[in-house]
Protein backbone atom coordinates (compact mmCIF):
# COMPACT_ATOMS: atom_id res chain seq x y z
CA UNK A 1 0.00 0.00 0.00
CA UNK A 2 0.91 4.18 -0.50
CA UNK A 3 0.80 5.47 3.06
CA UNK A 4 0.78 9.12 3.94
CA UNK A 5 1.82 9.22 7.78
CA UNK A 6 0.73 12.72 9.38
CA UNK A 7 2.78 12.53 12.83
CA UNK A 8 4.83 15.29 14.76
CA UNK A 9 6.77 13.05 17.03
CA UNK A 10 9.80 12.56 15.65
CA UNK A 11 10.58 9.12 17.19
CA UNK A 12 7.41 7.81 16.47
CA UNK A 13 7.12 8.92 12.78
CA UNK A 14 10.39 7.04 12.18
CA UNK A 15 9.20 4.14 14.47
CA UNK A 16 6.16 3.52 12.14
CA UNK A 17 7.62 4.02 8.77
CA UNK A 18 10.46 1.53 9.45
CA UNK A 19 7.98 -0.74 10.42
CA UNK A 20 5.77 -0.29 8.05
CA UNK A 21 8.25 -0.42 5.07
CA UNK A 22 9.30 -3.65 6.75
CA UNK A 23 5.77 -5.36 5.61
CA UNK A 24 6.39 -3.81 2.06
CA UNK A 25 4.61 -0.50 2.44
CA UNK A 26 5.70 2.72 0.75
CA UNK A 27 5.59 5.25 3.22
CA UNK A 28 5.03 9.13 2.84
CA UNK A 29 5.25 10.77 6.03
CA UNK A 30 4.94 14.66 7.51
CA UNK A 31 5.37 16.46 10.60
CA UNK A 32 2.87 19.53 10.05
CA UNK A 33 -0.68 19.86 8.69
CA UNK A 34 -0.23 21.63 5.89
CA UNK A 35 2.17 20.27 4.24
CA UNK A 36 0.66 16.56 4.61
CA UNK A 37 -2.47 18.78 2.91
CA UNK A 38 -0.56 19.82 -0.09
CA UNK A 39 0.98 16.72 -1.07
CA UNK A 40 -2.73 14.88 -0.60
CA UNK A 41 -3.93 17.02 -3.04
CA UNK A 42 -1.50 16.09 -5.79
CA UNK A 43 -1.19 12.75 -5.62
CA UNK A 44 -2.77 9.48 -4.24
CA UNK A 45 -2.72 7.24 -1.46
CA UNK A 46 -4.31 4.10 -0.20
CA UNK A 47 -4.41 4.67 2.85
CA UNK A 48 -4.25 8.12 5.62
CA UNK A 49 -2.30 7.70 9.24
CA UNK A 50 -3.09 11.08 10.90
CA UNK A 51 -2.29 12.20 14.57
CA UNK A 52 -4.51 14.72 15.29
CA UNK A 53 -2.67 17.63 17.25
CA UNK A 54 -0.34 18.55 14.57
CA UNK A 55 1.01 21.71 13.36
CA UNK A 56 -0.14 24.17 11.10
CA UNK A 57 -3.45 22.13 10.48
CA UNK A 58 -4.90 19.34 12.59
CA UNK A 59 -5.62 15.86 11.83
CA UNK A 60 -9.45 16.17 11.84
CA UNK A 61 -9.25 19.75 9.87
CA UNK A 62 -6.99 17.86 7.39
CA UNK A 63 -9.98 15.34 6.82
CA UNK A 64 -12.59 17.92 6.70
CA UNK A 65 -10.73 20.06 3.74
CA UNK A 66 -9.68 16.80 1.75
CA UNK A 67 -13.76 15.59 1.77
CA UNK A 68 -14.78 19.28 0.57
CA UNK A 69 -12.20 18.20 -2.14
CA UNK A 70 -14.17 15.09 -2.45
CA UNK A 71 -10.96 13.50 -1.65
CA UNK A 72 -11.77 10.13 0.24
CA UNK A 73 -9.11 7.69 1.37
CA UNK A 74 -9.08 5.20 3.90
CA UNK A 75 -8.19 6.86 7.28
CA UNK A 76 -6.55 5.84 10.99
CA UNK A 77 -5.92 8.27 13.26
CA UNK A 78 -3.60 8.08 15.91
CA UNK A 79 -3.81 10.60 18.59
CA UNK A 80 -3.10 10.86 22.68
CA UNK A 81 -6.46 12.83 22.81
CA UNK A 82 -8.95 11.11 24.72
CA UNK A 83 -11.96 13.47 24.40
CA UNK A 84 -14.98 11.86 22.98
CA UNK A 85 -15.58 15.07 21.28
CA UNK A 86 -12.45 14.48 18.75
CA UNK A 87 -12.97 10.87 18.70
CA UNK A 88 -16.38 11.62 17.85
CA UNK A 89 -15.77 14.14 15.33
CA UNK A 90 -13.32 11.48 13.68
CA UNK A 91 -15.55 8.59 13.13
CA UNK A 92 -18.00 11.77 11.50
CA UNK A 93 -15.42 12.58 9.55
CA UNK A 94 -15.90 8.38 8.22
CA UNK A 95 -12.08 7.45 9.93
CA UNK A 96 -11.97 3.54 9.59
CA UNK A 97 -9.84 3.33 13.02
CA UNK A 98 -9.19 5.19 16.10
CA UNK A 99 -5.69 4.29 18.03
CA UNK A 100 -4.87 5.66 21.39
CA UNK A 101 -1.14 6.25 22.14
CA UNK A 102 0.98 4.90 23.05
CA UNK A 103 0.09 1.67 20.77
CA UNK A 104 2.13 -1.64 19.55
CA UNK A 105 2.92 -1.07 16.13
CA UNK A 106 1.95 -4.66 15.56
CA UNK A 107 -1.67 -3.48 16.79
CA UNK A 108 -1.23 -0.70 13.84
CA UNK A 109 -0.73 -3.53 11.50
CA UNK A 110 -3.69 -5.63 12.02
CA UNK A 111 -5.69 -2.38 11.73
CA UNK A 112 -4.29 -2.16 8.27
CA UNK A 113 -4.89 -5.57 7.55
CA UNK A 114 -8.38 -5.27 7.73
CA UNK A 115 -7.96 -2.67 5.58
CA UNK A 116 -6.26 -4.52 3.32
CA UNK A 117 -8.88 -7.11 3.33
CA UNK A 118 -11.65 -4.90 3.33
CA UNK A 119 -10.66 -3.58 -0.26
CA UNK A 120 -9.43 -7.12 -1.79
CA UNK A 121 -13.11 -7.90 -1.49
CA UNK A 122 -15.06 -8.62 -4.99
CA UNK A 123 -15.68 -5.88 -6.92
CA UNK A 124 -15.58 -6.34 -10.55
CA UNK A 125 -17.96 -3.62 -12.05
CA UNK A 126 -16.95 0.01 -10.55
CA UNK A 127 -20.36 2.22 -11.06
CA UNK A 128 -19.60 5.03 -12.52
CA UNK A 129 -23.07 6.79 -12.72
CA UNK A 130 -26.78 5.70 -13.09
CA UNK A 131 -25.78 4.08 -16.50
CA UNK A 132 -21.84 3.49 -16.65
CA UNK A 133 -19.95 0.67 -14.88
CA UNK A 134 -16.20 -0.21 -15.38
CA UNK A 135 -15.51 -3.94 -15.75
CA UNK A 136 -11.76 -3.48 -14.14
CA UNK A 137 -10.87 -7.44 -15.03
CA UNK A 138 -11.34 -6.57 -18.56
CA UNK A 139 -10.64 -2.70 -18.78
CA UNK A 140 -14.23 -2.27 -20.63
CA UNK A 141 -16.54 0.57 -20.07
CA UNK A 142 -20.50 -0.70 -19.92
CA UNK A 143 -23.32 1.61 -20.44
CA UNK A 144 -26.25 0.14 -19.32
CA UNK A 145 -24.54 -3.15 -19.08
CA UNK A 146 -23.55 -3.12 -22.91
CA UNK A 147 -19.71 -2.62 -23.30
CA UNK A 148 -18.37 0.61 -24.95
CA UNK A 149 -15.78 0.69 -27.87
CA UNK A 150 -13.29 2.87 -26.83
CA UNK A 151 -9.69 3.93 -28.54
CA UNK A 152 -6.04 2.71 -26.44
CA UNK A 153 -5.98 5.78 -25.12
CA UNK A 154 -9.56 6.37 -24.58
CA UNK A 155 -9.47 2.81 -22.63
CA UNK A 156 -6.22 4.19 -20.62
CA UNK A 157 -8.21 7.44 -19.76
CA UNK A 158 -11.33 5.54 -18.11
CA UNK A 159 -9.32 2.91 -16.54
CA UNK A 160 -7.14 5.68 -14.55
CA UNK A 161 -10.43 7.71 -13.90
CA UNK A 162 -12.11 4.70 -12.58
CA UNK A 163 -9.79 3.18 -10.42
CA UNK A 164 -9.63 6.59 -8.50
CA UNK A 165 -13.27 7.47 -8.28
CA UNK A 166 -13.92 10.52 -5.89
CA UNK A 167 -10.01 11.48 -6.53
CA UNK A 168 -8.54 14.11 -8.83
CA UNK A 169 -6.02 12.67 -11.53
CA UNK A 170 -3.52 15.54 -12.45
CA UNK A 171 -1.63 15.88 -16.00
CA UNK A 172 1.39 14.47 -14.30
CA UNK A 173 -0.44 11.40 -13.77
CA UNK A 174 -1.71 11.15 -17.24
CA UNK A 175 0.77 11.51 -18.48
CA UNK A 176 2.68 9.08 -16.26
CA UNK A 177 -0.18 5.92 -17.54
CA UNK A 178 -1.70 7.11 -20.48
CA UNK A 179 1.23 8.68 -22.54
CA UNK A 180 3.72 6.44 -20.83
CA UNK A 181 5.90 9.48 -19.88
CA UNK A 182 6.21 11.09 -23.16
CA UNK A 183 6.79 14.64 -23.52
CA UNK A 184 3.17 15.81 -24.39
CA UNK A 185 1.56 19.27 -23.74
CA UNK A 186 -1.40 19.79 -20.97
CA UNK A 187 -3.10 21.20 -23.91
CA UNK A 188 -2.86 17.48 -26.11
CA UNK A 189 -4.23 15.40 -22.71
CA UNK A 190 -6.85 18.20 -22.72
CA UNK A 191 -8.07 17.42 -26.19
CA UNK A 192 -7.50 13.60 -25.94
CA UNK A 193 -10.29 13.80 -22.36
CA UNK A 194 -12.74 16.25 -24.19
CA UNK A 195 -12.61 14.02 -27.79
CA UNK A 196 -13.92 11.09 -24.91
CA UNK A 197 -16.18 13.41 -22.78
CA UNK A 198 -17.73 14.19 -26.21
CA UNK A 199 -18.31 10.33 -27.39
CA UNK A 200 -19.87 9.49 -23.66
CA UNK A 201 -23.51 9.85 -23.49
CA UNK A 202 -23.22 10.50 -19.66
CA UNK A 203 -21.04 13.90 -18.37
CA UNK A 204 -19.22 11.30 -16.08
CA UNK A 205 -16.19 13.04 -16.54
CA UNK A 206 -15.42 16.27 -14.45
CA UNK A 207 -13.04 18.87 -15.25
CA UNK A 208 -11.91 20.64 -11.52
CA UNK A 209 -10.03 23.81 -12.65
CA UNK A 210 -6.76 24.54 -12.28
CA UNK A 211 -5.86 20.59 -10.98
CA UNK A 212 -7.34 17.66 -13.41
CA UNK A 213 -10.19 15.27 -14.05
CA UNK A 214 -12.16 13.12 -11.73
CA UNK A 215 -15.13 10.48 -11.87
CA UNK A 216 -17.43 11.05 -8.74
CA UNK A 217 -18.66 8.61 -7.05
CA UNK A 218 -22.22 8.46 -7.32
Amino acid sequence: MKILLLEDEVMLNESICEYLQSFGHVVESFFDGKEAFETMQKWNFDLYILDINVPQIDGLSVLEELHKLKIHVPTIYISALVDIEDISRAYNLGCYDYLKKPFHLKELSLRIERIVSASKAPNVHLVLSKNYSYDQEHSTLYFQQEPQTLTKKQSQIIDLLARNRGLVVDFDQFQEYVWDEAIVDNATMRAEINRLKKILKEDIIVNVRGMGYMIEKP
